[in-house]
């Protein structure tokens, strides 16, 4: 189904996503990020998890901006602080899960969560003019952060990749699923990242910062093509894939989640209502839907935990339904 472009569009590609990447403008990286992901993808799927492939997930993290200049100074922001995206990594690595973590820049990452918003600043203090040392009440943070971090990376299990603009986003989730397209049912796609519904299309995108002597901001912006369809169908028809609902109308949650799982065919939607999405969540299925709550016994624990459990069993399932 590979097009002869490479960038996996098919004839049958509507209209607003070929247009959408025919205009967005390149990535500034995209040779490198390509290399990486081919080396990661072939790292891992020559490795072995007891006796077996080890399965690839992609976990997306952090919001989406949406540029109003080419040359941007303002923008809009879809906010999301990328503390689902960078916990769950955690768990999908202790897990055995080799991990692609595509992230906002500047959000939380896997392993810092514990650690002050400044840590190189704060977690640190001056003991001399030549000495800098790990402040007694962050230095088991520290140095398991390091460690944790250290040991994904050198491992192999861990590739992080960045983005700011939809653009960006859009275009590395697409050339992250045509590189996992091979592992099959192995790969799975965790789609925690707040995406913009609307933006401004680049052609029409002003050039430099707009005036505000101009007077009031009229723009009109165009919807942001639904690209769920496209990895489901073309990029990585194999692939596992659990996309994510937020509302903050419970009466509207679950209707929701339960359409977005039926009309882009996902294996899970995770439905979180904005005041209680770090305690509890709702698992949408076929099958039926599976309430996840955090272990509040444990102050330090996270609803991640046996979310990801559950969501490992269920891919275990489908690999082997595949199979």
């Amino acid at each position: 189904m590979d097009a002869p472009n490479g960038l996996g569009f098919v004839d049958e590609t509507p209209a607003d996503i070929k247009s959408f990447f025919d205009s967005a403008p390149p990535l500034k990286n995209d040779a490198e990020i390509r290399r990486k992901l081919k080396e990661f993808i072939e790292r891992n799927h020559s490795s072995s998890e007891n006796g077996r492939a080890r399965r690839v997930v992609c976990v997306t993290s952090g919001g989406t901006t949406v540029p109003l200049e080419k040359r941007c100074v303002r923008y809009i922001d879809n906010f999301a602080s990328g503390h689902r995206g960078a916990a769950s990594t955690e768990y999908f690595l202790k897990a055995g899960y080799a991990v692609v973590f595509l992230h906002r820049r500047r959000t939380y990452q896997p392993y810092c969560r514990s650690l002050p918003e400044d840590p190189l600043l704060e977690c640190f203090e001056v003991t001399s003019e030549s000495n800098i040392t790990v402040q007694p009440t962050h230095a088991k943070a520290v140095k398991e952060a390091i460690s944790e971090h250290h040991a994904a990376v050198t491992q192999g299990t861990l590739l992080k990749l960045s983005f700011t603009t939809v653009f960006e986003y859009l275009q590395m989730l697409q050339l992250i699923a045509l590189s996992m397209r091979s592992l099959g049912p192995r790969a799975m796609f965790y789609l925690a990242a707040a995406v913009s519904d609307f933006y401004v299309p680049w052609e029409s995108m002003a050039a430099h910062k707009i005036q505000s002597g101009s007077g009031p901001l009229d723009m009109r912006l165009a919807e942001v093509p639904k690209m769920l369809s496209m990895l489901r169908k073309v990029w990585a028809p194999m692939a596992f894939c659990i996309s994510f609902k937020l509302e903050t109308d419970t009466k509207l949650l679950l209707e929701k989640a339960d359409m977005a799982l039926r009309k882009y065919n996902m294996h899970m939607v995770i439905a979180n209502e904005l005041i209680t999405h770090k305690e509890e969540v709702v698992v949408v299925m076929k099958s039926g839907n599976i309430t996840v709550r955090r272990d509040k016994t444990q102050a330090t624990a996270d609803i991640e935990d046996p979310l990801i459990k559950l969501i490992v069993d269920r891919h275990s399932a489908y690999i082997s339904s595949e199979s």
